[in-house]
């Protein structure tokens, strides 16, 4: 029996989302990038607007729920060959109770590929991807502005 559900964010839970995400954030990636970069990271991609506009191009977000309470979020974009697993991140009490396993598997349903990238120095995340089969394609570097780079592994399952 499935132990969480996908519940899609819709427009009036936009705000709800952004403030898991910066909760979140702030729980997972210090020691790994530094606080400057999470903070312009939250702003570019995880706050009000930056999610509203994602989900107008194209973007499905789903909080992740556990035992009745919110426990994470992932973000989705279909393509006609791929999903692209944008984002997908649990509450830190929650962790380590096969959430995000789940959650993957429910996206596996869909019937395509999935392609993520992952911060390269996210052992943890790294190690959980390859526990469900994900493998590592390609590495890549990019550019987000303000002088911040996202060294970043592809990984992809299927």
């Amino acid at each position: 029996m499935s132990k969480i559900t996908l519940r899609k964010v819709i427009a009036d839970e936009i705000e709800e989302l952004s403030s898991l995400a910066h909760q979140i954030w702030r729980e997972c990636f210090p020691g790994m990038i530094s606080d400057e970069q999470i903070e312009y990271m939250l702003e570019k991609f995880q706050s009000v607007k930056a999610i509203t506009e994602q989900m107008q191009n194209g973007y499905d977000y789903y909080f992740l729920i556990y035992e009745g309470e919110t426990a994470g979020y992932t973000g989705i974009r279909e393509y006609s060959d791929e999903v692209f697993l944008s984002k997908i991140y649990v509450i830190d009490r929650f962790r380590g109770k096969g959430i995000a396993s789940e959650a993957v598997s429910k996206i596996v349903e869909i019937g395509k590929p999935i392609t993520l990238t992952v911060n390269r120095g996210n052992f943890r995340a790294i190690n959980a991807y390859e526990k469900m089969g994900f493998v590592k394609v390609s590495e890549q570097k990019t550019d987000i502005g303000s002088g911040f780079i996202m060294d970043d592994y592809v990984m992809q399952l299927g």
